[in-house]
């Protein structure tokens, strides 16, 4: 129950002067490890998973973990896609669970960048999902993945940082000003006073990307000026990697070697929600952010005119093209079990949130299955969308 709406608990954290962390996970133990310490925490969460890691696991697989441990805990919690590379890989989040998405155009010239996270944006809020735009280049230095960030920094600038929030209509806001993916070399110089600049100009949650390796005065300062989310995974890994290496050898195994994994982010997770001030905000958030729950688009009907294996060669023809459908979880074709039923066939589509009612009966894809194929051999039919009903 606790996946609760993005936009809304980057806004209370913003409104409210503490930051949200952005947890990357690349396994199940990252997964409890980050839950266990929000529940210790009774805190907000954002459970990350990005593109840049999906060479190290199934997205599909762990993403299903990652909504069963969101829905599990008592605890408000975000899923997002984190340095998405593409419209398609978005799409694929939020069909799998995710209902949060940066797709990152940094490294393209402004206009470029506007142009694709503007059709990234529309998309996304046609499904509820809140949308983390990027602006200025945040680069890797050391560390595990520093590699997958290359260049020199490009800080934002105010003039382009309002433009461009103007033009695409994202929810949040990544921007450079000092911190770099991977490890720090040396103290980190942060420009506080263009974080200021652009927090008074935008007025909206801000994102640090590259969280690891800032004192306790920095994390305070980059919150003071507009910041509500601080992505962290580094020093998850380099925990979770102390941890193995600690093991003496003895028990040799796998689960012997990692059996100290989960506790060891957990301790680093929890560190950082109670020096950024999530601890004891779960309630509030709870109370404030909408739940974040699916709609059960079902559909019974007749056919006529149509033999049998034409209307299973329609049924198989919908769900490849509905389930494509930005939105749409699931698309199960049903057909009555007893044979006196007054509607002998069905249609279960799953949308991820009631916003993609509409934006699913409007999407050009729908509209051609369905007056093509569809509504001209079943004009007897019943459409009605649920959502779950929850005891008060």
């Amino acid at each position: 129950m606790p996946i609760i709406d993005m936009k809304q608990m980057l806004q209370h954290a913003h409104q409210h002067g503490y930051a949200v962390g952005g947890f990357d996970v690349v396994s199940l133990d990252f997964v409890e490890g980050v839950v266990r310490a929000a529940e210790r925490c009774q805190a907000p969460i954002i459970l990350s998973l990005a593109e840049s890691h999906f060479a190290h696991y199934d997205f599909e697989l762990l993403m299903a973990a990652v909504e069963a441990a969101a829905r599990r805990t008592p605890v408000p919690v975000a899923i997002h896609l984190d340095h998405g590379e593409s419209e398609a890989m978005a799409t694929r989040a939020i069909n799998l669970g995710c209902n949060g998405v940066m797709v990152d155009a940094s490294k393209f010239p402004l206009e470029q960048n506007i142009a694709h996270t503007r059709a990234i944006t529309a998309m996304a809020h046609g499904c509820g999902v809140a949308v983390e735009g990027e602006l200025g280049y945040v680069p890797g230095v050391e560390g595990e993945d520093a590699e997958r960030h290359p260049g020199e920094v490009q800080y934002t600038s105010v003039a382009d940082a309002k433009r461009y929030v103007d033009e695409t209509g994202v929810d949040c806001l990544a921007v450079s000003i000092g911190t770099v993916h991977g490890r720090m070399k040396g103290a980190p110089q942060l420009d506080l006073k263009r974080l200021g600049q652009i927090n008074q100009a935008l007025q909206l949650p801000l994102v640090i990307h590259g969280g690891t390796g800032l004192d306790e005065d920095q994390y305070r300062a980059l919150i003071a000026n507009g910041v509500a989310k601080i992505n962290y995974y580094t020093a998850l890994a380099d925990a979770a990697a102390t941890a193995i290496r600690a093991t003496d050898g003895s028990r040799p195994g796998y689960t012997a070697l990692t059996e100290g994994v989960r506790e060891a982010v957990a301790a680093e997770t929890e560190k950082m929600i109670r020096l950024w001030g999530g601890a004891g905000r779960a309630d509030e958030l709870l109370a404030h952010c909408r739940p974040w729950q699916p709609v059960e688009h079902t559909i019974l009907y007749n056919t006529a005119n149509i033999p049998e294996e034409g209307v299973d060669e329609m049924m198989a023809e919908g769900q490849r093209v509905l389930s494509a459908i930005p939105g749409v979880r699931r698309v199960f074709c049903g057909q009555a079990v007893q044979g006196q039923a007054a509607y002998r066939y069905s249609w279960h589509i799953q949308f991820c949130h009631p916003a993609v009612i509409d934006s699913y009966r409007e999407h050009p894809d729908h509209l051609a299955f369905a007056n093509t194929l569809f509504r001209p051999v079943a004009a007897d039919r019943i459409s009605i969308d649920f959502n779950e009903r929850r005891s008060t």
